[in-house]
């Protein structure tokens, strides 16, 4: 077995904030992007109620590690190059809000590059969520949904790593 480090990668928290996407809308929106509404259409607005947080896990080794987190349950797993130190671990979640009874699609990115401030960087990939196949706003012109990634670590360095998730949303 290889030496044990305490190195702390703490904390691991991230969030795509709410923001507003149509294009004519007043403020711009640079984590969230939706197309132009048609005439009279409602827009959508995404509100991230929690972003993605890791909680805390140490380095075992010297190597790279990697960690996923479960978007139903919160759960996450973490494979040999890191250590779960405990803590509570949230899932992302966010809810959708726009026209009635309409399908919308929802996009997270395929990577996202998370920072500490000593440089250190972190790599989230995998990005999976719970959102059904078909997925569209209910009655009340809602949806909810939870989302998961995974944490891979990026030259074996530790810190508390930061970063924004673009998340696109747009009627299909």
């Amino acid at each position: 077995m290889g030496r044990m480090h305490s190195r702390l990668l703490a904390a691991l928290a991230l969030a795509a904030l709410a923001c507003p996407l149509a294009a004519q809308e007043a403020q711009p929106c640079d984590l969230c992007f939706g197309g132009q509404a048609r005439q009279g259409e409602i827009p959508l607005r995404i509100e991230i109620v929690s972003g993605i947080d890791f909680s805390r896990v140490a380095l075992s080794g010297d190597q790279d590690g990697s960690a996923e987190l479960d978007p139903q349950t919160g759960h996450r797993l973490t494979d040999r190059g890191l250590i779960n130190l405990g803590g509570m671990a949230f899932q992302g979640r966010a809810k959708v809000s726009g026209e009635a009874m309409r399908q919308v699609r929802i996009e997270l990115p395929q990577r996202v590059t998370l920072y500490s401030p000593l440089g250190g960087q972190v790599e989230l990939s995998d990005f999976v969520t719970d959102i059904p196949l078909i997925a569209a706003l209910d009655a009340s012109g809602r949806l909810e949904f939870r989302f998961g990634a995974r944490l891979q670590t990026v030259g074996a360095m530790g810190g508390t790593f930061r970063g924004r998730i673009p998340i696109r949303i747009d009627y299909n």
